[in-house]
């Protein structure tokens, strides 16, 4: 985890259990507290009702927002529970509709979603690396420098074409002219550049 001044760095829930264990202190901790166990105080505390429509990380992502930040990396919110996995993909569409960027880090692989965007992978990264269209029909499919390669093509969301493709030592590319995809990859030190956010 890279950290400077530029950067702010938000708590939500039980994330701010992890971020005391390495010694970040955030500029924000916000959530319900129901997985923390315990309700944290101070004027960076925002407190939210359990009962409420927004996830922890929706909120989150929210302040990051509010305070004119587009690009997040987010760590704590991959594997677990299967439905919490699936909310924090629909999270990452969230931050890409409203015109931002959202990376998922997590102990396995990484997620990010695009809309009408690419990404570019380094030569270096390894492993696995999976496509998957989330609106109705993702068109113009691209994926070049990689073990299976499209050109163009079409990926609707109830058939898994762009599943376990993978890294073979060279710079490699996934873009979508029209639609939106979530691109998950195994290798979690893997460098990338998205559409203008680079990482």
């Amino acid at each position: 985890m890279n950290i400077d001044d530029t950067d702010l760095i938000i708590a939500a829930d039980a994330g701010l259990g992890n971020l005391n264990e390495i010694g970040i202190t955030p500029h924000y901790i916000v959530g319900d507290f129901d997985s923390l166990n315990y309700e944290p105080t101070g004027d960076n505390v925002i407190k939210h009702p359990v009962r409420k429509d927004e996830t922890d990380t929706i909120l989150a992502i929210d302040i990051g927002f509010e305070k004119g930040f587009k690009r997040f990396i987010i760590y704590g919110c991959v594997g677990g529970r299967l439905d919490h996995t699936y909310a924090n993909i629909q999270a990452a569409a969230y931050v890409t509709q409203k015109g931002g960027n959202a990376v998922f880090i997590g102990p396995d692989f990484n997620f990010t979603v695009i809309k009408d965007n690419y990404v570019k992978f380094s030569d270096k990264n390894k492993g696995v690396i999976s496509v998957f269209a989330l609106s109705s029909t993702a068109i113009k499919v691209t994926e070049k420098g990689l073990l299976y390669e499209l050109d163009k093509e079409k990926l609707s969301p109830d058939y898994p074409l762009g599943v376990s493709n993978e890294f073979i030592g060279k710079e490699s590319y996934v873009s979508v002219k029209d639609g939106t995809i979530c691109i998950m990859w195994e290798d979690i030190n893997a460098e990338y550049i998205i559409g203008g956010y680079d990482e």
